[in-house]
């Protein structure tokens, strides 16, 4: 088990929480299941950021799903990450695209989505979609099919 947490950080102890964006609370480990194409998902109900016009907060379910190459996000750390967008400020739009790009800055990722649903403020929702596939691959044909595709079955809101 030692070995499984070389290198990382915050697995196994006390959990200091920073509400300012941070980047630099990811943490990766290798894959160790590199010859598979399998998707690893993710969804924290509990995401919230601040709009960067009136300071009021934002709340979502954040959906992320990728298909690793070397590494995996270490779950603890991208908890950690989701959090310290707490007191940060910026659009729905640009969150979801935050976090994608700073998960392909760490993983290099064969294929990766970020999907944000957001409740309704004003009396409209936001649910902004970006994703990532690995140029000249068929992961970018993917994700140009994923994109064009994404939302030909909504699904039923009754939540918000």
């Amino acid at each position: 088990m030692e070995r499984e947490k070389e290198g990382l950080k915050n697995l196994g102890k006390k959990t200091d929480y920073n509400f300012d964006y941070n980047p630099g609370v990811l943490e990766r480990f290798q894959n160790k299941h590199r010859e598979n194409d399998y998707f690893i998902k993710f969804n924290c109900p509990e995401f919230t950021s601040l709009c960067p016009i009136t300071g009021q907060p934002d709340f979502a379910t954040i959906y992320i799903s990728y298909i690793a190459d070397e590494y995996c996000v270490e779950s603890k750390s991208l908890k950690l990450y989701l959090f310290s967008f707490r007191n940060h400020g910026d659009f729905h739009e640009d969150c979801v695209n935050i976090i994608m790009k700073d998960l392909v800055k760490l993983l290099n990722p064969r294929y990766i989505e970020v999907w944000g649903k957001f409740l309704p403020r004003g009396g409209i929702s936001i649910d902004p979609y970006a994703n990532y596939g690995r140029p000249n691959t068929k992961y970018e044909e993917m994700a140009n099919y994923r994109l064009m595709n994404h939302d030909l079955n909504p699904e039923i809101v009754n939540n918000r």
